[in-house]
């Protein structure tokens, strides 16, 4: 009993031994991770990269900061000029619509005289004109080559001058009639050059005739150069056409219409 004893004391002794006296344990040396910051250990403040400054801006800022910088090195207008996608109809579009909607929030509220409400338009007015004529020659040919895509434009272009505003007093009506007056040529250059291409089928297949036709209307006979022009490169579409092209026998058709003018007038039937 006692040797087991003895043997019991002896076990208990080195169980009680901390493990931290170990010499293997001791010598070694456990490494910390170093904490990494971001951007180093000195943190200034610093402008935005380009890109994210790019990202803060909204298309009026960019476009103002845009246009200041072209303005100081032309050269660089000319490169983004170059480089910046052709604008599409839908966009040009939009750009007079923006227009029209800032001339319409103009008008005064209530009765006003005309001379009033014309100086409180004025100025939207003759941007809402200049718009159109800077945006015109775009869809043009030979810089536009398609003529779908130039009779599209003009279509609406058209229409958006009809919605200018039709004032009592003559000196006031410059701004209307000038942009019918510059619509008009472009009209009959883009059917003059349309004509050449297949005949002219364009003209006729994209009842353009008859879009022209109601727009002249509308506009009071205004756009008598493009009607002239339509007349004359549409000239194959009239039935029993003489050998010049010049008309048809069908008082009715289209093309004789176009010529006197009285295209959708009310046409007589039956013997009275």
């Amino acid at each position: 009993m006692t040797s087991k004893k003895r043997k019991a004391d002896e076990d208990n002794d080195e169980m009680s031994v901390s493990p931290s006296n170990s010499p293997a344990i001791s010598s070694r040396q456990l490494a910390r991770p170093i904490k990494k910051v971001r951007g180093g250990i000195d943190m200034s403040g610093r402008p935005l990269p380009l890109p994210r400054l790019l990202e803060t801006l909204d298309t009026n800022q960019l476009r103002t900061v845009l246009q200041t910088i072209c303005e100081r090195h032309p050269d660089l207008g000319q490169e983004i000029v170059n480089q910046a996608p052709r604008p599409t109809v839908a966009a040009a579009l939009q750009v007079l619509e923006e227009y029209q909607q800032k001339l319409r929030a103009a008008f005064p509220f209530g009765h006003s005289s005309s001379d009033y409400t014309y100086f409180r338009v004025k100025q939207p007015l003759a941007a809402l004109v200049d718009a159109i004529s800077d945006f015109t020659p775009q869809y043009l040919p030979p810089t536009e080559q398609q003529t779908n895509v130039s009779l599209e434009y003009l279509d609406g272009a058209t229409k958006i001058i009809h919605d200018l505003p039709d004032w009592e007093s003559q000196g006031y009506r410059y701004h209307k009639h000038n942009a019918y007056d510059e619509i008009s040529k472009a009209w009959a250059l883009v059917i003059t050059e349309g004509a050449k291409r297949g005949g002219g089928i364009v003209l006729h297949t994209g009842g353009w005739d008859q879009a022209l036709a109601k727009h002249n209307q509308q506009s009071g006979g205004r756009l008598e150069q493009a009607m002239n022009a339509m007349a004359n490169e549409v000239g194959w579409m009239g039935t029993n056409a003489n050998a010049s092209g010049s008309g048809s026998s069908d008082p009715n058709s289209i093309l004789n219409q176009l010529m006197n003018g009285t295209y959708g007038s009310p046409v007589r039937v039956g013997p009275w």
